[in-house]
């Protein structure tokens, strides 16, 4: 049988079988000997040893796709991050952080505001503005008052995607909005595993409906952007590309040169000011990385 991994506890794998039932697996020493470490999100093959406890190994691990490191996840197509327009006003510099790691992992995303509710609409079109300006997709939405969330349904089909975002923010109002079930089905393997049912450390995807999938994360307060050269960060910022041809020097890394034409637009208002600025704190944070070690 093949299914996907939907969540890894303590050496124990659930597969869901693409229809309606969850399976607890062990994965074969093989992939120890491989070093290979089967990820939420990997599709595989598997073996049923007990059809009425739902118990069984896992034979094979299928090619990914892509794989992230946070969360640990494979076979991604898309990521959904939600942050708050006011209570908690957001956090844009971890915003931009969470940006990095999707463009450096070629992972699309589609940045939600929510709370439209508790803002007026001139503040949330200024944080709109921000990020529409650098190329991404942005929804403004209320998940309590209902308002903007048709378009998630249709953005998530046939598709598996992650869902990100710090505490508080309204990741689980919109998860149960989506798939009334995830509590009961979240629910349905803690009580397997004898775990309590709020352990929010694991990442988990949550069955939709067919093909489609929701990768619901732990809620983070702060990221590490690593892997990452100082002098390609840029490229994780796509708005700086637009203005790269108005510096003067071949590798402008757009610090402290003085003739750059992303500080001019910077200056014009044509690139957000927070966002370089987080681009600067985000690059003095993998010089000195580099420096140290």
């Amino acid at each position: 049988m093949t299914g996907k991994i939907i969540k890894g506890i303590a050496g124990f794998y659930y597969v869901h079988d693409g229809k309606e039932t969850v399976y607890q697996c062990k994965a074969k020493g093989i992939f120890r000997n491989r070093k290979i470490k089967p990820l939420v999100g990997d599709n595989v093959e598997f073996s049923v040893l007990d059809p009425v406890d739902k118990e069984g190994n896992i034979e094979e691990i299928l090619p990914r796709k892509n794989s992230l490191i946070r969360p640990a996840v494979a076979n991604i197509d898309q990521a959904v991050v939600l942050f708050a327009l006011a209570d908690p006003k957001p956090n844009l510099h971890l915003l931009d952080r969470f940006l990095v790691m999707m463009e450096k992992a070629g992972v699309p995303v589609q940045i939600c505001f929510n709370k439209l509710d508790l803002c007026t609409e001139k503040e949330s079109e200024e944080y709109q503005k921000i990020y529409k300006d650098a190329g991404y997709t942005v929804h403004p939405l209320s998940v309590k008052e209902g308002i903007g969330t048709e378009w998630i349904a249709r953005a998530l089909w046939g598709k598996t995607t992650v869902l990100a975002g710090p505490s508080g923010v309204g990741k689980s109002s919109l998860t149960n909005r989506l798939q009334p079930e995830a509590g009961m089905e979240t629910g349905k393997i803690s009580e397997k595993i004898r775990r309590g049912k709020h352990t929010t450390r694991h990442s988990q995807l949550i069955y939709v409906e067919e093909d489609t999938y929701l990768l619901d994360t732990p809620g983070f307060s702060s990221l590490l952007v690593d892997a990452v050269e100082p002098e390609e960060l840029q490229m994780y910022f796509p708005e700086f590309s637009r203005f790269t041809d108005a510096c003067r020097f071949l590798g402008c890394v757009h610090i402290g040169e003085r003739v750059c034409g992303v500080k001019e637009a910077v200056e014009l208002g044509k690139v957000s000011k927070s966002r370089y600025e987080n681009y600067c704190l985000i690059y003095q944070e993998l010089k000195d990385k580099r420096r140290y070690s």
